[in-house]
């Protein structure tokens, strides 16, 4: 199948990469030429654990390709998938669509024959209304189609999800567009069983939106546990042990933490309430959760300054982990900016590690001094708190991080170190739901 892929931001050079991978010709197409010529360099815009490698194997292959003109890679395409940007609108919440219709006018604009127009993007419920719309406006005798296919990647394990995933949901009106996607997809599976789910495509717009929400509410229930099991003398992760192992609820997503950050539930929640108050059906589960989520990143700075004895003047923090989650260089809505703005506005000064996000955090972060490796930022500092649980952060050698401590304090907001581990080095560990010492 011939493949053109609008945008290569996060969802669109994953997805892109990864069908060609499968064996497709896959065209990648930005506005960005400077993104475009940094691609052609195998330069990652992201970073993604495999991505670069993933993209120069099937570069070389000949499948992948990448360009800022539009229209020779939707000339003759079978599948012409819109990956551009859905960000928060300012003022409302609302998903801004500007850039899906953009897209979606261009590529009508640009067709030559039949095709099947995919919108990859997260977009609110009716969207693919309108892009059809826009399609039968500017091309209506060109026989395309418009089909929902919304993405499920995890940051930092995209390539695997693309790959491997639990389902592939498409939302599709004609039955010539759900036989081009089984087209597509059919080298998920071998003896032609990929988990495709075919439904509406309102229906397939709101999956994406009710998964993600309810991720969200997961993640802020067990963190509400979290704060309930310090106060009755209670371990939050045996609680969610003890809870997860119950199939109906699952061990995923259960980890208490200093709340959820990143691309997707920030941005996918408040679409979610903007459209359910549109039509009258607030989501009142999905409110407190937005509200809640909000509340507990600043939380977890007042956290550390109670650990530190509630004064925190002209004293130095040391903060392992920037990013919303590990593997990835994505700071959006990241926790450690909340924590580290309640630091700061209380007097302290902050020195930060993080593997793969300073560069993004910079613009975003100020006065910050950023350290080249997580003992320089615990050395000299009054305490190491760790935000972000990246893999060289579990195995860190707590008698050094001891020695360089002004003050032997490690406040664990991601529960890695057991509290007998810490102890045995000399330290006083704070964790996240756990009981007081």
């Amino acid at each position: 199948m011939r493949i053109a892929m609008i945008g290569t931001g996060y969802v669109g050079l994953v997805s892109g990469a990864c069908f060609s991978d499968f064996g497709h010709e896959v065209v990648c197409v930005d506005k960005d030429q400077r993104k475009i010529d940094l691609l052609h360099q195998n330069v990652m815009p992201i970073y993604e654990p495999g991505l670069d490698t993933l993209v120069a194997s099937n570069v070389k292959a000949g499948r992948l390709s990448f360009t800022t003109d539009l229209a020779e890679a939707v000339k003759g395409a079978d599948a012409i998938f819109i990956a551009v940007g859905t960000p928060s609108r300012r003022g409302d919440g609302h998903a801004d669509l500007s850039y899906v219709y953009a897209a979606a006018e261009e590529i009508a604009g640009a067709l030559t024959g039949p095709a099947v127009i995919v919108t990859k993007s997260t977009v609110p419920v009716g969207t693919g209304d309108e892009v059809e719309r826009i399609v039968r406006r500017v091309a209506p005798d060109s026989g395309a189609m418009v089909v929902s296919n919304p993405e499920f990647l995890r940051e930092g394990a995209a390539i695997d999800d693309f790959k491997r995933p639990d389902r592939v949901v498409v939302g599709a009106e004609d039955e010539a567009a759900r036989e081009v996607m089984r087209a597509i997809y059919r080298p998920l599976s071998l003896n032609q069983n990929a988990p495709l789910l075919f439904v509406g495509r309102r229906t397939s717009e709101l999956i994406k939106y009710a998964a993600n929400a309810f991720l969200a509410v997961k993640i802020t229930f067990i963190n509400e546990i979290a704060d309930l099991c310090e106060q009755v003398g209670a371990d939050v992760q045996e609680v969610s042990k003890g809870i997860g192992m119950d199939n109906r609820i699952g061990a995923k997503f259960l980890h208490a933490g200093p709340g959820y950050g990143g691309s997707c539930f920030p941005k996918d929640t408040l679409a979610l309430m903007k459209t359910a108050a549109d039509n009258e059906t607030p989501l009142r589960i999905v409110e407190a959760t937005v509200q809640v989520n909000d509340a507990r990143k600043r939380a977890m700075g007042r956290k550390v300054i109670k650990a530190m004895g509630g004064d925190v003047r002209g004293k130095t923090v040391g903060i392992l982990g920037l990013t919303f989650k590990p593997n990835t260089d994505d700071m959006r809505d990241a926790p450690s900016i909340s924590v580290i703005a309640a630091l700061q506005d209380a007097g302290a000064t902050v020195k930060a590690y993080d593997p793969e996000g300073v560069e993004q955090a910079k613009p975003l972060l100020h006065d910050v001094e950023f350290a080249d490796s997580p003992y320089a930022a615990a050395d000299g500092a009054d305490a190491l708190v760790i935000v972000t649980e990246w893999d060289e952060f579990r195995a860190l050698d707590l008698k050094r991080v001891k020695g360089l401590l002004k003050s032997p304090l490690l406040v664990d907001l991601r529960n890695i170190y057991p509290p007998a581990e810490a102890e045995k080095a000399g330290l006083t560990l704070v964790g996240v739901g756990k009981p007081r010492g």
